[in-house]
């Protein structure tokens, strides 16, 4: 399984999303907005899922608004923190 396919999964398991399968979610789908439905509450899950899941934290905002654009930019920033 690949870095953005784990972060699909870990996405839709860790936000119960029953309505969505990650097949569902493009590279470069926004995360957040209306087509998802996810929110700030979302977010904080999912700082706390990549923390669990990758092992790298999403210390603040500044870093965390533009990683948790789309699955590239996440699979990017752990990359990125990886290195």
């Amino acid at each position: 399984m690949t870095l953005k396919e784990k972060l699909k999964t870990v996405i839709v398991e860790g936000l119960n999303m029953v309505d969505t399968e990650p097949d569902d979610i493009k590279d470069d789908d926004p995360l957040f907005g209306d087509k998802f439905g996810l929110d700030s509450i979302d977010a904080v899950e999912v700082i706390y899922q990549v923390k669990e899941n990758f092992g790298v934290a999403i210390r603040d905002m500044k870093e965390g608004r533009p990683a948790l654009q789309s699955i590239n930019t996440l699979a990017a920033f752990i990359e990125k923190r990886r290195a």
